[in-house]
């Protein structure tokens, strides 16, 4: 038996409002969209995908699930996702990181990582 990691659902107020913008800040094409639904992909071939699905509910606390971005230039890439629209973020990180904490328009956060030192597993 083996499993194949499909894609990523994150619950939104508006799917397709915050599906387009990962989908920009990402670079990726939306493959599928529905009333209620959209998925975006790297390419229309490529998993794993994200999919946004409509949940009225409102984001009240820290997600217990995040995605890391590991850019060629950190401070270049917040600074492009702060103009589409994304905001800091504070999870009680002590602010000495290598990483920034941002949030999407709903709220959702994510990390900004620091370029690869080259020593770590997987640099190259």
């Amino acid at each position: 038996m083996g499993l194949q990691w499909d894609q990523v659902v994150v619950d939104a107020a508006d799917p397709h409002a915050l599906g387009r913008w990962w989908a920009e800040a990402l670079g990726w094409v939306v493959v599928d969209e529905s009333a209620d639904e959209l998925e975006i992909r790297p390419a229309p071939d490529r998993l794993p995908g994200l999919l946004f699905g409509a949940d009225p509910g409102r984001k009240t606390v820290k997600n217990r699930l995040h995605l890391d971005f590991r850019p060629d230039d950190r401070d270049a890439e917040v600074d492009r996702l702060l103009a589409l629209g994304a905001r800091h973020a504070d999870v009680g990180q002590s602010g000495e990181e290598p990483w920034v904490v941002l949030a999407d328009p709903e709220g959702n956060e994510f990390c900004v990582l620091a370029p690869r030192s080259g020593r770590e597993p997987g640099a190259g």
